[in-house]
């Protein structure tokens, strides 16, 4: 199956956008029919495989289904959607650490149910796409991850300086539902596509108890009020529309031109940049999250004079910077410790002494995941960030073949770092940086890798 949208689903969406943006007011009613349609529910698997991800409750996998047969599979999801005997299953909640410490609750739901929220998505993001404002960039189609870094980079240089660095607390979690249902429903009147929504609001959640491994524990369900699972295929988009209420009123109340301020917004991520209003903005955020039902953190909700000190937002740090030959100060935007000690955590645990794969494949893992980085930190001030991810990944390559080849000492005669970076195929970024990215066939860094061994390394 393809992963480029079909000719008429495309239409489908070109037209479902452009109603909605020439009629802001207008109210969609005939909307499940298109959920249920046989073209859009191939598409939603197609791309649901793609994305893989873990199994939810029921234990389904994507290689269980293709076993038993896809097409019986999609054919008895299209009944139960079109006769509405569809119910979703509870919702797998696993954790996952957090960069700054602690954990995030992230929700998997079934193979079945991700395949029917994306079918969902499909027919109404274009809808709520329309009313979402200018300064929303999170999960929308169209907008690179480092557009919002961009913008955020541009106001300090037009002088926006005085930063509200803002963080939500447990945002996803929190969504209260009979105010999210309202936002939906001023746009979708189908009575169906609601309760279809309200179903996967009111889904339980599955979670391990605290009694000892393997006892497992219901929460939620039709008693809870509150959150969207972060990690379901709907959550971003209903998150989106949610956080939506809070920039349309910023707008409408003339907050901006009250403020000298601008926002800029990533899902639940915000800052507010501002020239000399900075604590008048705040108030009046605080104030506006408390009547949508959130909460700003106090503890990590701070304010910043970026001229003079530093401030993280998505990865990126931003504040004052000297450059290193002229002296000269200026507001830079550059990839942050944490996103640095993070990568440095994956390499780690990619080249353990435990992994036995072949060299060209664990190389592979290590270039992808270096590429994938340095694609998202593409941006700003990165040269220093650059050298130390290349310092950290020649250590750890030195240190992973030297092992496996047996090599005495600390193997830099062996395994040089023009021989790592060159011929045994490791990328640098440094030369990404530099547009000159080069890397070997596997053939000849095979063979580099370990030239006494007799197998590849």
């Amino acid at each position: 199956m393809s992963l480029e949208t079909p000719v008429k689903i495309r239409s489908l969406q070109r037209k479902l956008y452009c109603k909605a943006k020439a009629e802001p007011a207008f109210r969609f009613y005939l909307l499940y029919d298109k959920i249920c349609r046989e073209d859009i529910l191939r598409h939603a698997y197609a791309l649901a495989r793609a994305n893989a991800g873990a199994p939810g409750v029921d234990g389904e996998s994507f290689a269980a289904i293709a076993a038993a047969g896809e097409e019986e599979w999609l054919a008895g999801l299209r009944q139960e959607l079109t006769t509405r005997t569809y119910r979703p299953a509870p919702v797998r909640r696993v954790t996952i650490p957090k960069p700054g410490g602690g954990e995030r609750p992230l929700g998997i739901p079934t193979i079945r149910d991700r395949m029917a929220q994306t079918a969902a998505k499909l027919v109404l993001e274009p809808i709520f796409e329309a009313d979402l404002e200018e300064s929303a960039y999170g999960y929308r189609p169209g907008r690179g991850g480092t557009d919002p870094v961009k913008e955020v980079h541009r106001l300090l240089g037009r002088g926006y300086t005085d930063v509200v660095d803002a963080d939500l607390s447990k945002y996803f979690d929190t969504i209260p539902h009979s105010e999210l249902l309202k936002s939906v429903a001023r746009r979708i009147v189908d009575r169906h596509v609601l309760w279809l929504i309200k179903m996967w609001l009111k889904a339980p959640i599955e979670e391990t108890g605290g009694g000892g491994e393997g006892k497992r524990r219901m929460t939620g369900g039709k008693r809870n009020t509150r959150g969207t699972p972060q990690g379901g295929v709907a959550s971003p988009m209903l998150a989106n529309l949610y956080m939506n209420r809070f920039l349309k009123h910023w707008r409408m109340t003339g907050r901006g031109e009250a403020f000298c301020a601008d926002v800029v917004s990533y899902a639940d991520d915000f800052v507010i940049l501002s020239r000399g209003h900075a604590a008048e903005a705040l108030a009046w955020t605080t104030q506006v999250m408390t009547r949508l039902g959130l909460t700003l953190n106090g503890a990590k909700t701070t304010l910043k004079d970026a001229r003079k000190e530093c401030f993280d937002f998505l990865g990126y740090t931003f504040g004052p910077e000297y450059h290193r030959k002229t002296g000269r100060r200026y507001l830079s935007a550059s990839p942050s410790r944490k996103s640095v000690q993070r990568l440095k955590g994956k390499i780690d645990g990619l080249l353990v002494s435990g992994n036995k794969d072949p060299w060209p494949e664990v190389r592979d893992q290590l270039n992808r995941l270096l590429r994938g980085w340095s694609s998202y930190f593409s941006y700003g001030t990165r040269l220093m960030a650059y050298r130390a991810v290349d310092n950290h990944v020649y250590d750890r390559v030195r240190h992973f073949l030297r092992r496996r080849c047996k090599v005495q000492g600390r193997g830099t005669r062996r395994f040089p770092a023009d021989h790592v970076f060159g011929t045994v195929g490791v990328l640098r970024l440094r030369r990404v940086h530099l547009g000159l990215c080069r890397v070997p066939c596997d053939e000849t860094s095979r063979k580099a890798g370990c030239r006494k061994s007799a197998r590849p390394v």
